[in-house]
């Protein structure tokens, strides 16, 4: 007859506190910059599907790469208010400026 080894610690559930939208779009902090506060939040790769251009560096961010998309912490926006950003170009953002300016009329990823 064989006996199984007793466990010590009870049995949990570990998903059911887990919120799915939250562990693919990561938790949002308020960060405080010079141009006022900003909502930010890290993309992860997995979570990360659309290509977009990232608005320091003008060069385009492309599904699977992590990076975080930042909207101003004001409430006063939507939408169209949030930037996705590689997390470098956020980190620098006032060291320096976009590297190329963009017209009016080209269509922002």
């Amino acid at each position: 007859m064989t006996v199984s080894p007793r466990r010590n610690r009870p049995r949990r559930d570990e998903n059911a506190n887990l919120d799915a939208d939250r562990v693919r779009q990561g938790v949002a902090s308020v960060q405080q910059w010079t141009d006022g506060a900003w909502q930010v939040r890290g993309i992860g790769a997995g979570a990360s599907v659309k290509t977009y251009r990232c608005p320091g560096c003008d060069q385009e961010i492309r599904p699977g790469v992590a990076h975080l998309v930042a909207w101003p912490a004001d409430g006063l926006g939507d939408l169209t208010d949030r930037r996705h950003w590689h997390s470098g170009c956020w980190r620098a953002r006032e060291r320096r400026g976009p590297a190329v300016q963009r017209g009016r009329g080209t269509p922002r990823h």
